[in-house]
């Protein structure tokens, strides 16, 4: 599944080629992808059409464009969002309309002309477990920005309102993250509560783990706080690692909105090397001595986590 860097990959790559453009007609092509709209697709489609993309903005793994509707004043503020939801599979794919439909396509905007740019921007989905749907815009609890955006305005969607903001959020609140982390639960399982800390999934929490040195199933209430920082540091430290190489494609099911995949997963240290000798202990000697630790895989949650046995040690008394 997408995590936070690659849909801010697919953020930065739409805003340049969406905002500001009107959309002048919609394609519902398979209206499973529109389920999460509760009036239906030509509702959908009656209130897309004639709308002007205003930003894109992202909260964690989130994504929205903010609309301003076909009679609306030029200087009224958004009330209305195209939220777009990527599940599993799914990819915004910015296209000219001469280029062939792809093969799972499920709905497509065609937008104003702007030079240079594609006329379309398409939502193709193999597995259907993403969706776009409309959703209103809400004020921020804090009233800060929503998200990343190029905006900043503090409006958020409502689908996105309960997710707390993610490490690379300049809103972010270490305090916030910490007091709530007090909790006693699992460190990966904090990491990957949505209402803690937004946007950590499983690849980017193991990597994260592994460059703090701190097990998954570490109790959150015997975290120090120069732990908790080390970690949130971490995890911001190797997403933007991450985004710099354009996410992470372990197939070709993550692309940008050009189609190309991120290549991230080379750069990986932990998630998906079980069997392989832990990078840190063959750089710092330890693997030449023998006292190398070797990549193992733990069940966790129905997923997996990856874990370096010398490097992060399992706590007496840990937390699943």
């Amino acid at each position: 599944m997408p995590e936070l860097p690659e849909v801010e990959v697919v953020r930065r790559g739409l805003e340049g080629w969406v905002a500001g453009r009107t959309i002048l007609e919609v394609d519902v092509l398979d209206p499973r992808s529109v389920r999460r709209h509760g009036l239906g697709a030509e509702d959908f489609i009656g209130n897309l059409t004639g709308a002007t993309v205003l930003d894109v903005v992202r909260r964690g793994k989130f994504l929205w464009l903010p609309l301003r509707g076909e009679d609306a004043p030029a200087d009224a503020a958004p009330t209305v969002a195209l939220v777009a939801h990527l599940g599993m599979s799914g990819q915004l794919l910015m296209q000219d309309a001469s280029v062939p439909d792809e093969k799972h396509l499920k709905v497509r905007l065609r937008l104003s002309h702007r030079e240079d740019a594609p006329e379309e921007l398409r939502f193709v989905d193999q597995r259907i477990f993403g969706g776009l749907f409309l959703d209103d815009l809400v004020p921020t609890d804090d009233g800060l920005p929503g998200g990343e955006s190029a905006s900043a305005a503090p409006l958020v969607a409502a689908a996105a309102s309960h997710i707390a903001r993610d490490p690379l959020d300049p809103a972010f609140s270490f305090e916030l993250f910490y007091r709530r982390l007090r909790r006693r639960t699992g460190l990966k399982r904090a990491l990957l509560d949505q209402g803690l800390v937004s946007g950590i999934g499983n690849i980017y929490a193991d990597e994260a783990l592994w460059a703090a040195k701190l097990h998954f199933a570490r109790a959150t209430d015997t975290l120090r706080r120069a732990e908790a920082e080390r970690v949130v540091d971490a995890a911001r430290e190797v997403m933007l690692r991450a985004l710099a190489a354009g996410g992470t494609s372990f197939d070709s099911l993550y692309v940008n909105v050009n189609g190309a995949s991120g290549y991230f997963e080379r750069s990986l240290n932990a998630y998906g090397r079980a069997g392989q000798p832990c990078p840190r202990c063959v750089e710092e000697g330890r693997a030449a001595e023998g006292k190398g630790g070797i990549i193992r895989r733990d069940s966790f949650m129905n997923r997996s986590s990856y874990t370096c046995p010398v490097c992060q040690p399992r706590p007496r008394n840990g937390r699943w």
